[in-house]
């Protein structure tokens, strides 16, 4: 899904702007322009020791005549650029200021040593090939994308625990912020096109998950929504619900109009009472529509998810009928 194709390229209610962002560059970082500055003595403690408690920070220790520093130099600074933020690197030059290292028991150099809240976490010395830099800045920082993906998944938390609750612009500006950083987050997808159902614009859902890549259309999380606007449209079709309840009043057995009535309360998020109706029916009538109000129930759980407390709770009722 490119970038002019995600729904939220434009408005959705009355607003919506996608403000967050992942993975940004520190705000120390930012402003200096680098991610790799120099220090001295007297700066030590604020370029290294305090910001090691916001990210990892690396202490480079060289000099300038040293040849394999000068080797070590371009390679560590270059992985440092490319883990974007990730850690930082301080550089210390020993001729001009020994006392660091001396305290720190550094005898040889290039040494580079790992602050991390504040403390020497890990180090090397020499001129390790770059492969060996990106292993110690993973086994430091963490794999590259982790932070990133921590984050998103706690956005994504936060948008569905919105949505949950009727706040739909505001789940709908998180999902966006997390489609602009990974297109293909199908939780995301997935959530935006929620958001659209419960906002009324189901064609809207609709086109959203149309023409999805292969893999991201068997998601079984954007496969439920479609389930989802599949049973909106067909309970637009299945008449008054007041109607369908006068008609039970009337004959409580009549199967077909509580079958039309319980996919009626799902899709008015009644999800209890419809799933009560369908119960009903299995409790009077196993065979009717060759099972179907079973196979309708099972629906409504793919549905609501594994979790949903009216799919507990109908899943233990449904157990209790099936195996007593």
């Amino acid at each position: 899904m490119s970038g002019s194709d995600n729904p939220y390229n434009g408005s959705f209610g009355n607003q919506m702007t996608a403000t967050t962002s992942f993975g940004a560059q520190p705000a120390t970082a930012a402003a200096a322009g680098s991610y790799i500055t120099d220090t001295t003595t007297a700066n030590f403690g604020k370029d290294v020791i305090e910001e090691s408690r916001n990210q990892p920070v690396l202490v480079d220790f060289w000099a300038p005549w040293c040849g394999p520093c000068k080797q070590l130099t371009p390679v560590l600074e270059k992985v440092v650029n490319e883990a974007k933020g990730r850690v930082r690197l301080v550089k210390m030059n020993i001729d001009d200021h020994p006392s660091i290292a001396g305290q720190l028991g550094i005898q040889s150099i290039p040494a580079v040593i790992a602050f991390v809240n504040g403390r020497p976490a890990d180090g090397f010395m020499g001129a390790v090939p770059e492969s060996q830099i990106q292993q110690f800045i993973d086994r430091i920082a963490g794999p590259a994308g982790a932070d990133e993906a921590a984050e998103i998944e706690a956005v994504l938390t936060e948008a569905a625990e919105l949505l949950a609750t009727g706040n739909i612009n505001e789940a709908a500006q998180l999902y966006a912020a997390v489609m602009q950083a990974d297109p293909e987050n199908a939780k995301a997808v997935a959530g935006m096109a929620e958001c659209m159902i419960a906002a009324n614009q189901h064609e809207r859902a609709r086109q959203t998950l149309t023409d999805l890549p292969e893999e991201l259309a068997k998601d079984a999380g954007i496969q439920a929504v479609l389930k989802k606007l599949e049973q909106i449209e067909e309970a637009r079709k299945l008449g008054d619900p007041v109607a369908l309840e006068r008609d039970l009043a009337v004959n409580p057995d009549d199967h077909e109009a509580r079958l039309k009535l319980a996919k009626i309360l799902n899709v008015e998020g009644r999800r209890d009472e419809a799933a009560e109706h369908l119960l009903l029916i299995m409790r009077k009538d196993r065979a009717f529509d060759d099972d179907g109000a079973r196979r309708q129930l099972l629906q409504f759980f793919e549905v609501w998810g594994f979790k949903d407390p009216a799919t507990v709770s109908a899943r233990r009722k449904l157990s209790a009928m099936l195996f007593s």
